[in-house]
């Protein structure tokens, strides 16, 4: 299983959201680029990458950090956040990502996802994140009304090989993550499922394991010292 650390960029800062609310949004590093050496110091060969002005705004601010991590941390960078047309997929494989994650037009423009993977196949990935098994959209300000596990099979109907779950209600309380619904969705979905929010400590890592999951993304675990990055990659296995 792939570990993936993640560093959420607002205002070209190293922040975290509790529960995405960004209200509560506060930095947690220094340096994105140093912190992302840290991770693969650590042994991490991926990182979850979130433009958070991107998802809340749609404007994209933070090209050159995203830029500068992906070509000299030597980690491949997975990154979400406010990319809604071909365009925005160009400009973000230009920058080096080697994965890009559609979020709110996952839902809001379907065709738009089909088209993506028409193109790009398994560099795409479409991130389903729920609050009650909803999906939520613009940053997980707005209720889709959509069932998760019923977009997910829609999702894996146009060609989607990944992806990223978030449970809302776990997402920065390192409170674990969200087990039961991880399981109902390995149960509709057969790609690959990267979960997110909740991963506390290491126990977290290893049932995440054991269910036999794609990926693991920690976030506020690593910066709030609970979880040691280096005994979570060594969980996890081979990370390539």
């Amino acid at each position: 299983m792939i570990i993936l650390p993640a560093i959420d960029l607002k205002d070209s800062k190293v922040v975290r959201l509790y529960k995405g609310d960004f209200a509560t949004v506060h930095q947690v590093a220094e340096d994105p680029l140093t912190t992302a050496r840290a991770f693969y110091e650590a042994g991490a060969r991926f990182l979850h990458m979130v433009d958070l002005d991107g998802a809340k705004d749609g404007q994209r601010k933070n090209s050159a950090i995203v830029r500068a991590v992906a070509e000299q941390s030597g980690l491949k960078v997975e990154l979400g956040g406010g990319i809604r047309s071909m365009a925005d997929l160009e400009a973000v494989f230009a920058l080096g990502v080697f994965r890009a994650v559609i979020g709110s037009a996952a839902v809001s423009d379907p065709n738009f996802v089909q088209a993506a993977v028409d193109r790009y196949r398994d560099r795409i990935a479409v991130g389903i994140d729920t609050q009650d098994g909803k999906v939520r959209t613009a940053g997980w300000v707005e209720n889709s009304g959509l069932d998760y596990l019923m977009f997910a099979k829609r999702m894996e109907s146009v060609g989607v090989k990944t992806i990223i779950f978030t449970d809302i209600e776990t997402d920065g309380t390192l409170s674990g993550p969200a087990f039961s619904r991880l399981s109902a969705l390995q149960s509709v979905y057969s790609g690959q499922i990267v979960a997110s929010g909740g991963v506390s400590v290491l126990a977290d890592v290893q049932k995440l394991h054991q269910m036999g999951l794609y990926g693991a993304i920690i976030g506020k675990a690593y910066y709030a010292g609970t979880i040691d990055l280096a005994a979570a990659v060594r969980e996890g296995g081979s990370q390539c």
